[in-house]
């Protein structure tokens, strides 16, 4: 009888354990702290509170994408996935899970709806009019790093690093992140040294055409590009009265001719479909008779090589910017 009644608890007992087992996986991912965890955070729009740790993240930008994936997190959706894998250029890869949620310009709130987010991160230079609607589906955070003119789009782009990190729990991951790309950096400004280029003056472009005619995107110092060659000891000889909201003018060709100095780098990234340089400008007495390409100083950048960006991409731009100049 005592090995009966002994036999009955023992199964009784298993039954509770498995239950109590079964409730865990109900909430998986989810711990008794991160249900009570909230946080406040400021982002374009004001003042945020977010409550619990999300886990099933989409955005609508790719350089927050890139953010997660540099805290080892990958979203659930992602804009136009296949044209991200064409730019971006990182060895961090998204996952087969990641699903394409439309384009950055015009996302599709069905495919978000359908993937049931705990976040969703828009930019509100994009998605400003949909916010009310992003809202419905899930909590959204929204940035606005080019609004107000930003002196430092750099910083700014670190900062909503920082406060992506802050969300997500993964703080300590972040200041890792950010002190191994100041390091780089301090790598490839030994490189500018023993090139013996440290403090030289330069002239950053993405060059492409429209209606067969060359258009130039003369990089700020308040764009990524610049703070970039900043920090390797660098100078932009192209200054402007005020910062420029996307970090950059658009020019045409004969604007170079401002730029007389033989010791000028000039640094351009184009489309090996529509190079303007090898097109549109061979043999151009514009072109032909600048000092800096008379001088030789004219250097290729990889047409993948990232603009903007966060951690990852500004290791890829500090490399390929030295790269440049290194193999001429």
């Amino acid at each position: 009888m005592k090995r009966w009644i002994f036999l009955v608890s023992a199964i009784m007992l298993f039954l509770l354990t498995a239950c109590s087992d079964d409730s865990g996986d109900e909430n998986s991912g989810k711990s008794e702290n991160d249900t009570e965890r909230t946080i406040k955070i400021e982002d374009g729009i004001g003042e945020k509170t977010i409550k619990g740790t999300p886990k099933k993240i989409v955005v609508l930008e790719w350089f927050y994408a890139e953010h997660l994936l540099a805290l080892g997190i990958q979203p659930a959706g992602v804009p136009n996935i296949d044209e991200y894998n064409k730019w971006i250029n990182i060895d961090e890869e998204l996952a087969d899970s990641v699903q394409d949620v439309g384009t950055r310009q015009e996302p599709n709130l069905e495919a978000i709806s359908r993937l049931n987010p705990d976040l969703i991160i828009a930019a509100k230079f994009r998605h400003g009019e949909l916010l009310d609607q992003l809202n419905k589906i899930a909590p959204t955070v929204t940035f606005a790093p080019y609004g107000n003119g930003s002196e430092n789009l750099h910083d700014e782009m670190m900062n909503e690093f920082k406060t992506i990190a802050k969300i997500v729990d993964k703080e300590d991951k972040a200041k890792q992140e950010i002190a191994d790309l100041n390091a780089f950096y301090d790598e490839q400004k030994e490189r500018v040294a023993e090139l013996g280029m440290d403090g030289k003056e330069y002239i950053a472009t993405l060059a492409f055409s429209v209606q067969n005619s060359p258009v130039l995107r003369l990089y700020t110092d308040n764009s990524i590009v610049a703070q970039v060659m900043k920090r390797l000891g660098f100078k932009n000889a192209y200054q402007t009265e005020k910062p420029e909201q996307y970090g950059f003018s658009e020019v045409g060709i004969e604007a170079l001719q401002n730029f007389q100095k033989d010791n000028l780098q000039f640094l351009y990234i184009v489309q090996e479909d529509d190079n303007v340089f090898e097109n549109q400008l061979k043999e151009n007495p514009v072109w032909e008779n600048l000092s800096f390409v008379k001088s030789g100083n004219v250097h290729q950048i990889p047409g993948d090589t990232p603009v903007f960006g966060g951690v990852l991409s500004a290791k890829v731009l500090a490399d390929q910017l030295i790269t440049s100049m290194q193999e001429e």
